[in-house]
């Protein structure tokens, strides 16, 4: 049994979601346990400046440094608070903050046609947790997915597949963090002669924190159990105008971030609300809508059948509007939390990023190329340990 943290920040830069767990390998699996978990919430003023450079604010390189530099600190500082009153861990899984991604699609491929790659920056460096906490670290799991050729999401797919596959049901697990994804589970998950396959669908709390924080002059950051946007009436011509938008129709594998949906895309969507005269309750409704519709859109043309559950997991698993949303649209399919099935739907990613750590200690492949797009089966992450980096080194 190995105990291991797994860190992360999502898109919705709320904070840092550490979970402790014991990991352990058997005849029938892996076996995750969850022992304590706590969110860590970042200073108000470096999350505001997170969100400024997602949202394209110039920063000098210093700063940038400064910003990975204090990034790093909290993650350590989080991965410490989490082990008071247990046992120590022995590995530490860090996805780090995002703070700004490039799918291989949007790659100018000009100079060189033949190669697209796609990018993706994660702050915190995993070398200074590893320092400061004196426990093994795996951090910047993305780039190899990107290196051969994948989106670099999403990752936790392989993990969803070995913890939340049903011998006989089809399950679609769809997480509502900033950006909203889903991994499609068939029974049987890996052993199943069908694929398993996922990819990002859209905008979930990236926008809807965006218009609280518009509508309420920055007093409030997100919609409390949904009760803002169920005040209000959802304009549906909106919503079928904004699913026309590419990204929507686009087939998997595909991901994004708020670089697409994030402020410049909000404020769109203000534009084009102005004809209506919405109320601010409305226009939430309306971006509620657009999520719960881009969620169905995406099922019914890319799953090869619609599943019998939807797991919902992330902190818009908490909107009671949005799941009602999405369990009229999807109706008489079950809409539930991993919750319901034993993982906990607001630890979840970090929980994943603990065993993606733990498959990267023990030399395993953390991705599936089926869900990114990636060319082969590659181990996620690089391990710092007190001796410095770990790499696997072959001859060329």
């Amino acid at each position: 049994m190995v105990g291991v943290i797994g860190l992360i920040s999502g898109t919705s830069v709320d904070g840092i979601d550490a979970a402790f767990v014991d990991i352990q390998e058997s005849s029938t699996g892996l076996q995750v346990e969850l022992i304590a978990a706590q969110t860590y919430p970042y200073p108000s003023e470096l999350r505001s400046q997170i969100l400024r450079l997602c949202g394209g604010e110039s920063i000098s390189m210093a700063q940038l440094a400064q910003l990975d530099d204090a990034i790093a600190l909290e993650f350590a500082t989080a991965a410490l608070a989490i082990q008071n009153g247990v046992e120590p861990a022995t590995l530490i899984g860090s996805h780090g903050q995002t703070v700004y991604h490039r799918p291989p699609e949007l790659n100018d491929t000009s100079q060189h046609p033949d190669v697209k790659l796609g990018y993706s920056l994660q702050l915190g460096r995993g070398a200074v947790i590893n320092q400061l906490t004196n426990i093994t670290t795996v951090s910047n799991f993305r780039v190899a997915d990107l290196a051969a050729g994948g989106q670099g999401a999403p990752l936790v797919s392989r993990v969803d597949a070995y913890i939340l596959s049903h011998p006989s049901d089809r399950r679609c697990v769809q997480n509502l963090g900033g950006i909203a994804n889903v991994t499609y589970l068939p029974p049987g998950g890996l052993n199943s002669p069908e694929k398993i396959i996922g990819w990002d669908t859209g905008p979930a709390n990236s926008l809807l924190d965006l218009a609280v924080q518009y509508f309420s002059n920055g007093t409030q950051t997100y919609d409390r159990s949904g009760a803002w946007a169920a005040s209000g009436n959802p304009c549906m011509s909106l919503v079928e105008d904004w699913l026309k938008q590419d990204f929507f129709q686009q087939p998997p594998p595909k991901s994004t971030g708020r670089e697409l949906f994030g402020e410049t895309y909000f404020q769109q969507c203000l534009t084009d609300a102005q004809p209506y005269n919405l109320s601010s309750a409305d226009l939430l409704a309306t971006l509620t809508e657009l999520t719960s519709a881009s969620i169905e859109h995406s099922y019914r043309q890319f799953l090869p059948q619609m599943p019998d559950q939807v797991l919902l997991c992330g902190g818009g698993s908490h909107n009671l509007y949005l799941k009602q949303s999405l369990q009229n649209r999807l109706d008489p399919i079950a809409v539930m939390t991993t919750s319901e099935v034993g993982l906990d739907a607001d630890f979840k990613e970090a929980i994943a990023f603990a065993v993606l750590a733990y498959w990267r200690s023990q030399g395993q492949v953390g991705n599936l190329p089926e869900v990114t797009g990636a060319n082969r089966a590659v181990m996620l992450g690089e391990m710092h340990t007190q001796l410095g980096l770990t790499t696997v080194k072959r001859k060329l």
